[in-house]
């Protein structure tokens, strides 16, 4: 869970996420873990920037070969 978004946005101040949409994303990240969790694997969860929690997970696991991701679209 990456902090900066929940804080407010730049043009209009509202949160980029309320409380009914941390609720869900919460809800979810459980529903998932237990899923993978019945299948014999499991979901790593971590809260910090990105750029720094995917770099120590690496350092932990020390045998990385791949890193996937996705760019969220900024606001304009």
């Amino acid at each position: 869970f990456d902090p900066r978004h929940y804080l407010s946005t730049h043009c209009y101040g509202f949160p980029k996420t309320g409380p009914h949409r941390l609720k869900f994303l919460l809800e979810s990240v459980k529903d998932l873990r237990e899923t993978l969790k019945k299948k014999g694997s499991t979901l790593v969860v971590r809260k910090g920037k990105p750029e720094d929690v995917v770099c120590d997970l690496i350092t932990q696991l020390g045998s990385v070969s791949a890193v996937a991701f996705h760019e969220e679209v900024r606001e304009i």
